[in-house]
């Protein structure tokens, strides 16, 4: 603005010639550059994101197609090996009709109502053998004299099998529901309790030296070293316990049961009833491999506190 007239006066650029680059690379002052537009800066990354969520499903697809590849083969051998008169179809049907009568026995009921009373037998032994064997492995591995003392006693019985013992479980308890939850008990109660005993005696020295320094009690000690670094020792026994408790209580189940697994398998074997029993083999097969997975999922939850390379 000009101090003599009071009107506003523009810059005017120095007089010359003018390069082109200059004339190029020269901000316009009449049409300012506009940032790009919001819905312009989400599109790489909803790209990238819809690239990713695809990889991701096709990697779970194949690796579901790896792991399911050997279980598909076999109802493939299954359905076609009896059909092709490789095996007699009176003693191994076709997998479709052992399918049928599978939802043939869902449909009535008596799948559901044999598969609770087995499942109720086989968690509340299991459960009763996890409250057992997990303190009394953590007494024995801890405090030797304890060891000293019951070790005689546990080998002789952990050789003994436990359905060699279900005759004696008969006689002392009766065909009813004590002696088949107790023998799975004793079943359950010896891999857990090893691999108790085991994990507490490999606990990493260093630690223990490390917390004793500290001068912990020996609750503490317990549950800030002993139990974190024990629990993938005894969940391999637990998961053992697991696949034991339905083993042994279909075999329980066989000699004076009215109903579960065990008995609808047998039942069925009597009756000639070929096709409902392998529909109860099956059932057993799927109930022990979801509770194995649940037993899994458990263990990484609670030592979640490893690295992943250790998974």
């Amino acid at each position: 603005m000009s101090l003599t007239t009071g009107t506003s006066t523009e810059t005017t650029p120095p007089a010359g010639p003018v390069s082109l680059a200059e004339a190029i690379h020269a901000p316009s002052l009449s049409s300012p550059v506009s940032p790009p537009a919001p819905s312009q800066r989400r599109a790489p990354a909803r790209e990238t994101f819809v690239h990713r969520a695809a990889h991701r499903l096709l990697s779970l697809l194949a690796a579901g197609a790896t792991k399911s590849a050997a279980i598909v083969a076999l109802l493939l051998l299954w359905e076609t090996a009896p059909r092709l008169g490789l095996v007699d179809q009176t003693f191994l049907p076709p997998f479709s009709e052992v399918a049928a009568a599978w939802w043939e026995l869902a449909a009535d009921g008596q799948l559901a109502d044999n598969t609770y009373a087995s499942l109720v037998r086989s968690f509340s032994g299991f459960g009763l053998a996890v409250a057992v064997a997990v303190p009394l492995g953590l007494l024995i591995g801890w405090y030797r004299p304890v060891a000293a003392l019951l070790g005689p006693l546990l080998e002789v019985f952990r050789n003994t099998a436990a359905l060699a013992l279900l005759p004696v479980f008969v006689l002392l308890l009766g065909i009813g529901e004590t002696s088949k939850i107790s023998i799975v008990v004793y079943a359950c109660t010896w891999p857990i309790l090893l691999n108790t005993i085991s994990a507490v005696r490999h606990a990493d020295p260093t630690l223990l030296k490390l917390a004793k320094s500290m001068d912990l009690s020996t609750p503490r000690l317990f549950q800030k070293v002993i139990l974190p670094s024990a629990v993938p020792v005894m969940f391999t026994g637990i998961r053992l316990a697991g696949a034991v408790s339905i083993l042994v209580l279909v075999a329980a189940e066989m000699i004076g049961a009215k109903a579960g697994l065990g008995y609808l398998i047998n039942s069925s074997q009597y009756n000639f009833a070929i096709p409902q029993m392998y529909a109860g083999i099956i059932t057993i097969s799927a109930i022990g491999v979801a509770f194995n997975q649940l037993l899994v999922a458990l263990e990484r939850r609670l030592s979640s506190w490893r690295v992943s390379g250790d998974d």
